[in-house]
């Protein structure tokens, strides 16, 4: 794994600009004369070592890491180092630092806008081919040619604008009557507590009524004023990875169209009543959105094989979760709640529930086009929240992340000063709300939280 990252801020370019330090770790095996192996690649390429550490990998215990840095002047030979360890002696290398700008191999957005540039190119084509398996709308030109108006808003819709409002036919309406009512009719005995909280402020704020579809600009501005998420809309389905990385920055792509009227139960694809009543209430819920977040970020960086891993685990959480609430077992998955067909079937002895557990969850195949035939039980939502958070911790990443609220920026956690900015950040804050009591508990909570998160963070990348 060779990176480099693009999150700098335009303060930290011109740092780096004056003073870059160039730095590396490499994994190698705990065998004899490895260390020696991967040191005369340095020495044949006339690279001076201006530092050097080593500890045993967390990742593998048959190996060790190493840290280094080196002269800023043998940046060029660098690559050629990095090259002959990657494929003559260490499967694992990674590059910390160096001219983060020109990182190409691993390009993520630094900030909102351009990440909502950046996405706004994902193509139309994959919304298109799904279509051939959804055959209801594949097989009827009208039903093509909406779809082809709603996949034109989100293609040319920038970060900063207002969402375009759309005047929905009276046949898209009367399918959205005909989910919404069947759905508020099983709320309350079906949805998880935090979900049915939310959604009479969705009815009273956001238009949300038999006959009338919420406009997403509405949607969105009610959910910043809650907890900061943002909506922006998508033509179709993303990649895992482009989807995730939007819940980094607490945007929630959201399509616009509705599903084909011919079969109202259930659609194989995101569509408004799957956003609208599925996803967006519990975006609504302060914890619900954190722990939302803190998936998007953990897939920041994050190995293909480990998107797999997280998105399957987000598949059977907030897609098609079920929950332990008292006596009774509730949903939290949009995927269920945004379909009362399978909300009433994932109550019944058809399906096989198993308790969730991140590890095996995230090994489980599933269909896209039916109803699950496995569901995952959590013990509560907490609990559900909880196991998520120490998985996604295992995640393999050779730095770590967080996400600046004010700038609205991704920030890369891989050297002290930025922990000590970090650090300082937290310490405002506590300072800032001491003073009412209330607070006061919760406050220092978040602060060991983050705080302590950070520091196992860099400990992970390096030894200081």
């Amino acid at each position: 794994l060779c990176s480099r990252h693009c999150f700098c801020s335009y303060l930290e370019e011109e740092t780096n600009k004056k003073s870059e330090v160039i730095s590396c770790i490499f994994s190698l095996k705990e065998e004899v004369g490895a260390l020696a192996k991967a040191l005369k690649l340095f020495e044949e390429n006339g690279i001076n070592l201006t530092h050097i550490e080593s500890r045993p990998s967390r990742m593998n215990k048959e190996e060790y890491e190493f840290f280094i840095s080196v002269d800023p002047s043998c940046a060029q030979a660098l690559d050629e180092v990095i090259e002959g360890l990657r494929t003559q002696i260490s499967g694992h290398v990674h590059e910390l630092s160096r001219n983060k700008q020109k990182d190409t191999g691993c390009q993520r957005p630094r900030g909102l806008d351009s990440a909502q540039d950046f996405l706004s190119l994902i193509g139309l084509s994959s919304n298109v081919a799904f279509l051939h398996v959804c055959a209801q709308g594949f097989t009827d030109p009208v039903y093509r040619s909406r779809r082809k108006e709603f996949a034109d808003i989100a293609y040319n819709y920038r970060h900063g604008q207002a969402i375009p409002r759309v005047e929905y036919t009276e046949e898209e309406k009367a399918t959205w009557g005909t989910v919404f009512k069947e759905l508020k009719t099983l709320y309350p005995t079906h949805a998880c507590r935090e979900h049915n909280r939310v959604f009479p402020l969705l009815e009273k704020y956001c238009g949300y009524r038999p006959d009338n579809i919420p406009q997403l600009e509405d949607v969105s501005r009610f959910l910043q004023s809650c907890t900061g998420f943002r909506l922006r809309p998508v033509a179709g389905l993303l990649s895992s990875r482009d989807f995730l990385a939007g819940l980094a920055f607490r945007v929630f792509h959201s399509t616009q169209y509705i599903r084909h009227g011919s079969k109202p139960t259930y659609t194989p694809e995101p569509d408004v009543c799957h956003e609208l009543l599925g996803h967006v209430p519990l975006f609504a819920d302060h914890s619900f959105a954190q722990f939302s977040q803190e998936i998007g970020l953990a897939s920041l960086g994050a190995p293909d094989e480990y998107i797999e891993k997280l998105a399957t685990v987000y598949w059977f959480t907030v897609e098609f979760g079920l929950c332990k609430q008292g006596s009774a077992i509730k949903a939290y998955g949009a995927g269920l709640l945004s379909s009362f067909g399978e909300l009433k079937y994932c109550k019944t002895d058809t399906p096989k529930l198993q308790p969730f557990d991140p590890e095996k969850t995230s090994l489980q195949k599933y269909p896209i086009t039916e109803y699950q035939p496995v569901y995952f039980v959590a013990e509560s939502f907490e609990d559900a929240k909880e196991k998520v958070r120490k998985f996604a911790a295992t995640i393999p990443r050779p730095f770590s992340v967080r996400y600046n609220p004010y700038t609205q920026s991704i920030e890369v956690l891989d050297n002290t000063q930025q922990l000590s900015n970090l650090a300082g950040c937290i310490h405002s804050m506590y300072h800032c709300n001491i003073a009412h009591p209330s607070a006061q508990n919760q406050n220092i909570f978040f602060t060991k939280v983050g705080l302590n998160s950070s520091i196992r963070s860099l400990d992970h990348h390096r030894s200081e």
